[in-house]
């Protein structure tokens, strides 16, 4: 094997693999390196936390501009030349990225430092930064479009982001390892994954391995993650968390994404009919209950939440996969995935929580879900938890019967004026159990906030399936409207439920 990384002995920050990883230091690969790090991250919450200096105090100070201009050379990607289909690049530290990784490959011959030295990375024509030794980020590379080309699969940067792509996708979505006190009483923080342990992948394997392991101010954690890429990428995801103190709020398996403008809210001044990398918030209740809550842009904060107990799964979808529903040859939001948490064993009870909150464009992320379990264990016991991650195309999931596929609200021609707090929305249903024929009605429902509340069920004649009409006054507009509404025939429920959160105005 030809490896273009430097591998070798390196001196250890303290407290960085504890006893049981110097023990086995470069002999025999680990039996199960995930134990490892969790008893890693067990030790690091019995103390007391240490933020992490950035390796060079420059690195703040350069520009957009030059930091993107820092490329990795991809001959020196780790595994190229080893009959692997995976390879892996890294991410210079730059900008906000300012805290060097530990890296790691496991193999059967045992756990070594990855080094990753300042010139494996290339300065862009112009460009006043120059790169330091060590890697803020790393990406993961495979073919998904066929052997001629390996395409980029999956990227960790940034505090505990990561993104992943299935064949013919475009990054959107951003998934995290942890979420503290994302809406609560407490201040907002970021832990951050600060060490990884690659396994090197066999010749033709089908999967990537990864360790990482996860430090905060208030919780310390083991991550195991197992990549399967294909039509709609999977990730599984083992997670080990050790409280340092107290939290409002722990998000699991959080999701960030984008919503500028939908069918629901079109973006104003905009020639594009819409623009997001997610239209809605899917969930999948033990019940059997399927429920979408489209996104909205809000003027301030909105945050939502569904009370469950062990949930099927939730999401942010990206459903409307028609070009002509953005209009938009650079972007391509038909193209971005749509990802959804499947939870692995019994969750328990909890609830789904989104958080919205106003963007004026679309470079910001602006919307956040995740699970909130409703009991933590006490500081330094572990919580223990396991999902995996769709990342998914043309070819989503969803509810086996009819679902949403458009919301639309406002008026069309009315002869008398408008009454103020009069609201009136449009939504259409299709798919499987609607084809046949019969009555079929709309059950709407809405909450203390509306008054005369109005439904009419009826064919769509030009697109198939049904639209159902319903209008309503929304009594104190700077408080929110909670709605609901699916399709019934005979007492059978035909359709998933739509449920949607008007914001405050």
């Amino acid at each position: 094997m030809t490896l273009m990384l430097r591998l070798g002995a390196m001196v250890l920050p303290r407290g960085l693999l504890g006893l049981a990883f110097l023990a086995g230091w470069g002999t025999a690969a680990q039996a199960d390196t995930f134990d490892d790090v969790a008893r890693e991250a067990q030790a690091l919450a019995r103390s007391a936390y240490r933020a992490p200096a950035p390796a060079d105090e420059r690195l703040a100070t350069w520009s957009y501009d030059d930091y993107r201009k820092l490329r990795y050379r991809p001959e020196q990607s780790l595994w190229r030349g080893d009959n692997s289909p995976f390879e892996l690049q890294f991410f210079p530290l730059g900008r906000g990225f300012a805290q060097p990784l530990r890296l790691f490959e496991v193999s059967e011959s045992g756990t070594r430092p990855v080094v990753v030295p300042a010139d494996a990375y290339t300065a862009g024509e112009g460009t006043t930064a120059r790169a330091v030794p060590g890697a803020a980020g790393w990406r993961a590379h495979f073919p998904l479009h066929g052997t001629a080309y390996k395409d980029e699969l999956i990227a960790f940067l940034g505090a505990s982001y990561f993104r992943a792509l299935g064949a013919g996708q475009r990054y959107g979505v951003s998934a995290r390892g942890l979420a503290v006190d994302s809406t609560g009483a407490a201040r907002e923080e970021f832990p951050a994954f600060t060490s990884f342990w690659f396994e090197r992948p066999a010749p033709g394997a089908r999967q990537m391995v990864v360790c990482a392991l996860l430090d905060g101010p208030r919780v310390a954690g083991a991550y195991r993650f197992v990549v399967r890429p294909g039509p709609s990428t999977v990730v599984e995801v083992q997670a080990r968390l050790y409280l340092r103190g107290p939290v409002a709020t722990l998000g699991i398996a959080p999701l960030t994404s984008m919503f500028l403008g939908g069918e629901n809210q079109p973006p104003p001044s905009d020639y594009r009919p819409e623009v997001h990398d997610s239209d809605g918030l899917q969930i999948a209740t033990a019940e059997g209950e399927w429920l979408w809550r489209p996104l909205v842009n809000p003027r301030g904060v909105f945050t939502t939440s569904f009370a469950l107990r062990s949930p099927r799964g939730f999401g942010l979808m990206q459903r409307d996969r028609r070009f002509a529903s953005y209009e938009d040859l650079e972007a391509h939001y038909e193209r971005r995935p749509g990802v959804w948490v499947e939870p692995v064993g019994d969750w328990g009870s909890g609830r789904v929580e989104l958080l919205q909150f106003h963007t004026p464009d679309e470079t910001h992320d602006n919307v956040v879900s995740y699970w909130v379990p409703d009991r933590l264990p006490a500081p330094g016991q572990p919580l223990e938890l396991a999902w995996r991650l769709h990342w998914t195309g043309d070819e989503t999931i969803g509810p086996p019967a009819a679902r949403v596929v458009q919301t639309r609200r406002g008026f069309g021609y009315r002869e008398a004026r408008i009454a103020p707090g009069l609201e009136q929305f449009h939504l259409d249903f299709a798919g499987p159990g609607l084809e046949a024929g019969g009555a079929v009605e709309a059950v709407v429902t809405g909450d203390t906030n509306l008054r005369k509340l109005r439904s009419h069920a009826y064919p769509n004649t030009a697109a198939g399936g049904w639209r159902v009409t319903l209008e309503f006054e929304r009594v104190d507009p700077a408080r929110p409207v909670e709605l609901r509404a699916f399709l019934r025939q005979d007492g059978r429920v035909l359709s998933e439920t739509w449920s949607y959160a008007l914001a405050p105005e």
